[in-house]
């Protein structure tokens, strides 16, 4: 659903937010395939737990798992900010920040669900962090 939107923001005739430039469109580059490692080294730590949760799920805590909860999320975050960039429209920014909202509320939901669903989540939680890690510690 979120491509269509975006698609469709794409396509309607709109004004930039901002002059783009081979920089700019380099860096859009850079966080879409910058997300995209991020992604599928949180669905290789993960594996088919992704597409089937289920009560029998165990705490993946290794990988990039142990820098950020959500880097499935985070690398979605990085993708949507690069497509913002080589597309920087009244719409696509429009569908951009509705987009990162909508993430953004099912991280939580997920968190939610993980905590009831997987022992230990809570506590991992506070330990590390939702969708950076922290450079300045341990």
């Amino acid at each position: 659903m979120w491509a269509s939107g975006l698609a469709l923001a794409v396509r309607k005739p709109s004004s930039n937010m901002f002059a783009s430039g081979l920089v700019i469109e380099i860096l859009g580059w850079v966080l879409i395939s910058a997300g995209g490692v991020i992604i599928l080294l949180g669905l290789n730590a993960i594996r088919w737990r992704a597409a089937m949760p289920s009560v029998q799920d165990e705490l993946v805590q290794d990988g990039i798992y142990a820098h950020i909860r959500h880097p499935i999320h985070t690398g979605t975050f990085f993708e949507v900010a690069g497509l913002w960039l080589l597309e920087p429209t009244r719409t696509v920014t429009l569908a951009c920040v509705l987009w990162l909202v909508w993430l953004y509320v099912q991280t939580r939901l997920e968190e939610t669900d993980l905590v009831q669903r997987i022992r230990g989540y809570r506590e991992y939680m506070n330990q590390v962090p939702r969708f950076l890690p922290r450079f300045w510690t341990k």
